[in-house]
């Protein structure tokens, strides 16, 4: 869902503009995504690079 469209019922502007203390506590709690953040593809990839480095790690202690 995006805040482009909505209209704040406190001081009845855009709630993209964040013309008051609701309307900008609205719009960051809609935009705030993902674990301290991050969007969930970077927390993915972050995740795959964890995955590669333990592996290479692992393999390189096994030689």
């Amino acid at each position: 869902m995006s805040c482009e469209h909505l209209v704040c019922a406190q001081c009845a502007h855009p709630v993209i503009e964040g013309r008051c203390p609701v309307c900008r506590a609205s719009r960051e709690r809609m935009h705030n995504h993902g674990f301290a953040g991050l969007s969930p593809a970077l927390i993915a990839v972050l995740l795959l690079v964890a995955l590669f480095v333990t592996l290479v790690l692992k393999h390189l202690s096994g030689l």
